[in-house]
C-alpha cells in the first residue's frame, strides 16, 4: 500500500513538474536579469544609469514574483526529492530486514 501511495504521489508531482517547466525557465531568466540589474546598479556612478537599472531590476523582480506556476513546480520538485529519499530508505530497510530474517 505504501509503495502504491509513493508511486501515485510521485506520478502526480512529476506531471506537475513537467507542466511547470516553462514557467520555471522563465523564473530562472528573470532572476538572472534581476541579479545582473542589481550588480549594474551598484557599479554605476551616474544617476540616470542608476534609475535605468533600478527600473529594469524592478520589472524583472515583478516578473519573478508573479510567476506562481514556477513556485508550484519547485514545490513539486521538492516533493519528488523527498519521495525518492523515503523510497530509498524504505528499500534499504526492507533489504536489511530480509538479511535479519535469514
Amino acid at each position: 500500500m505504501k509503495t502504491i501511495l509513493f508511486l501515485l504521489i510521485a506520478g502526480i508531482a512529476a506531471i506537475v513538474l513537467l507542466i511547470a517547466l516553462g514557467p520555471m525557465i522563465l523564473l530562472g531568466i528573470s532572476l538572472a536579469i534581476t541579479y545582473y540589474a542589481i550588480r549594474k546598479f551598484i557599479l554605476t556612478d551616474s544617476i540616470g544609469g542608476k534609475i535605468g537599472w533600478a527600473i529594469v531590476g524592478l520589472i524583472a523582480l515583478s516578473i519573478s514574483l508573479s510567476n506562481t506556476a514556477a513556485f508550484v513546480g519547485a514545490l513539486a520538485l521538492v516533493v519528488l526529492y523527498y519521495i525518492y529519499k523515503n523510497w530509498k530508505e524504505s528499500k534499504q530497510k526492507n533489504e536489511e530486514d530480509q538479511w535479519i530474517i535469514e
